[in-house]
């Protein structure tokens, strides 16, 4: 007879499996590339291109892994990791539906409520690449207008600053270490800027957990 799975065990089963071919489909496009020209590529460049970059990709999604599941749940983060785009959409999505519910990412609503908004971000996501391809020719004028440019260049931003403003406003004492440093941090190293989101999220977190700890330690919150 076969056993009825709980709805945590159906969601790691599927995780696992789709996880895996998404995997499979991401090595077949360079796989399917070698056979139609007939190459392989160069193992000495190879290999110096993987120690150049794998190890920052290989810290950064194992950090994330810590990071994220927290806050989207299991089923939200095995979602986030197969379709992409983390931390520019599915995060703030995720985590706006479940303010509105008053729900958290560690028990089933909260789990439900994060697969939802990450499943409903995809296909909008989708949907909206979809008739950019489509309409992307007779845009292009209006879209590279220097009057636009601006408001483009701050769309993140805008997203990021409306979701701080919720979140700094319940955890007042808590938020200011860790906006000061990363503020600082941005500032003034060189080598920090859109590009190194990715990695600075995690690390924002950890200043995070450090500094409520410290906190709660002195009675501060």
């Amino acid at each position: 007879m076969k056993k009825n799975l709980s709805y945590m065990d159906s969601v790691h089963r599927d995780g696992r499996i789709w996880g895996i071919v998404i995997g499979c489909i991401i090595l077949l496009f360079p796989a399917i590339l070698m056979a139609i020209f007939e190459t392989l590529p160069d193992g000495k460049i190879l290999i110096k291109g993987l120690i150049a970059t794998a190890p920052m990709y290989w810290a950064v999604g194992i950090i994330e892994i810590f990071t994220f599941t927290p806050m989207l749940g299991a089923g939200g983060t095995y979602l986030s990791f197969i379709t992409g785009n983390i931390s520019n959409l599915k995060l703030p999505c995720a985590i706006d539906a479940m303010e509105k519910a008053g729900v958290k990412a560690s028990d089933e609503k909260g789990e439900v409520i994060s697969t939802i908004s990450i499943a409903v971000s995809s296909i909008v996501t989708t949907i909206i690449i979809i008739i950019g391809v489509i309409c992307i020719v007779p845009l292009t004028p209006i879209l590279e207008s220097p009057v636009l440019e601006p408001a483009f260049n701050m769309i993140l931003p805008a997203l990021f600053g409306g979701l701080a403003v919720v979140f700094i406003s319940k955890n007042l004492k808590l938020s200011i270490a860790p906006v000061l440093i990363m503020l600082v941090l941005f500032i003034f190293v060189p080598f920090l800027d859109a590009s190194t989101v990715g990695i600075m999220v995690p690390v924002g977190v950890i200043i995070t957990v450090i500094t409520a700890r410290i906190l709660y330690k002195k009675g501060i919150i």
